[in-house]
């Protein structure tokens, strides 16, 4: 079974995993389910305890969990460590390193990065304009003068 056949709505939430506009952009659908159901854990994963999750909303195999997992090890995003017979997983980078990575190479080949940013902000509301000013004041604090 490829990543394409999950069984379910494309970029529709998985196994309790919400998240919002559809999958993380630069995974694959399946890869971004199970790199949200590992953010989601303050313990490291094993393929079983994904999988048994996963099943009970799509048929999905085993092995289909098993080697996205190993790709997402092999792409660097999941460290891994033996434990008996299985791998306990983890996530190398937290949802919102990844999500910094996405926004850096999105700006990097965007064209005019001042144009870019101003049509990033304009896009923001209240709120988030607010954090924004707030987390570039802290950061310019914190430069040496």
């Amino acid at each position: 079974m490829s990543e394409n056949e999950l069984g379910g709505a494309a970029g529709a939430p998985y196994a309790g995993c919400e998240y919002a506009g559809g999958g993380v952009r630069g995974f694959g659908d399946l890869e971004t389910v199970i790199m949200h159901l590992v953010w989601d854990r303050d313990s490291p994963v094993t393929v079983r305890e994904l999988f048994d999750e996963l099943r009970q909303e799509r048929v999905i195999a085993y092995t289909t969990v098993m080697s996205t997992m190993d790709n997402l090890h092999r792409k660097g995003w999941l460290a891994r460590a033996k434990e008996g017979k299985a791998y306990r997983y983890t996530a190398t980078a937290s949802r919102e390193e990844y999500s910094a990575r996405l926004m850096r190479e999105a700006l990097a080949g965007g064209g005019d990065t001042e144009v870019v940013l101003s049509h990033f902000v304009t896009q923001m509301g209240g709120a988030e304009s607010e954090v924004l000013r707030e987390v570039v004041r802290r950061l310019a604090d914190r430069r040496p003068g």
